[in-house]
């Protein structure tokens, strides 16, 4: 199986999260650039500051690889606008997919109007734009229950505001490596969160992130019907090499 072509290939700590400067965290996404270019790698995905840049890196060497970039990140907790704006930026730096946080919570606090309003509006911003939209859900925050529910509702909401010529375009994403959870529990994509996902995403594709360690794992999602996979590993999954312990 080609994996490649499933791949976004992962770099989103910040250079205070990393410990390293500005221009460093710039020269290792040009490195993941230039792995994505090398191997086939259907995207990378990187902080905004950084989108212009390694759009205009890729576009100089004559490659298709997609640009992707997160809004809202990590917590989702941005406002409507707050979001708007950053997706606004990244589409005008160019940025071919926009990963947005989900504001769960909200939806734990039983919110579901406000986190609609972000999903339509935002959505659209993205599909006017030709762009490619995936809305993180967080399921390590959420019960299976909760992963359903929110699924679901994503879903409908997709159905009822855009045409079925878009739904390709609209993505339920599992994680963002990001969440602290305790007792050592995932983080990210698991089988069974991304089974209840598929399951209750109706005609939207899902992207399993972070968590996927080995080109077995990677194979076991694609066939169960995942789209996309996010992984700060994508060199080492096609190459077969030892899991990382990273996204």
């Amino acid at each position: 199986m080609n994996i490649a072509k499933y791949l976004d290939s992962t770099y989103l700590k910040t250079p205070e999260q990393s410990g390293i400067s500005h221009e460093e965290t710039l020269q290792k996404d040009k490195e993941l650039a230039q792995e994505a270019i090398e191997n086939g790698i259907f995207a990378v995905m990187i902080r905004p500051d950084y989108v212009a840049e390694i759009k205009k890196y890729i576009q100089e060497r004559n490659s298709n690889v997609a640009v992707g970039t997160v809004i809202g990140f990590h917590e989702g907790t941005y406002s409507v606008d707050e979001k708007l704006a950053e997706a606004s930026k990244a589409i005008e730096d160019g940025a071919d997919e926009l990963d947005f946080v989900i504001n769960y919570t909200a939806y734990l606090q039983g919110n579901t109007e406000l986190v609609k309003e972000e999903f339509v509006k935002c959505t659209k911003l993205s599909l006017e734009h030709q762009k490619i939209a995936k809305w993180i859900i967080e399921i390590a925050a959420l019960t299976d229950e909760q992963i359903a529910d929110l699924t679901k509702n994503i879903s409908i909401w997709a159905e009822e505001n855009f045409s079925e010529n878009d739904w390709s375009r609209i993505f339920v994403k599992s994680s963002t490596g990001f969440y602290k959870t305790s007792e050592g529990k995932p983080n990210g994509a698991t089988f069974e969160g991304i089974a209840i996902m598929l399951k209750n995403a109706g005609r939207l594709p899902v992207k399993a992130a972070g968590g996927v360690r080995t080109p077995e794992d990677a194979e076991k999602m694609i066939n169960m019907g995942v789209k996309r996979i996010g992984t700060s590993s994508a060199l080492g999954l096609i190459k077969n090499e030892s899991p990382s312990e990273g996204y």
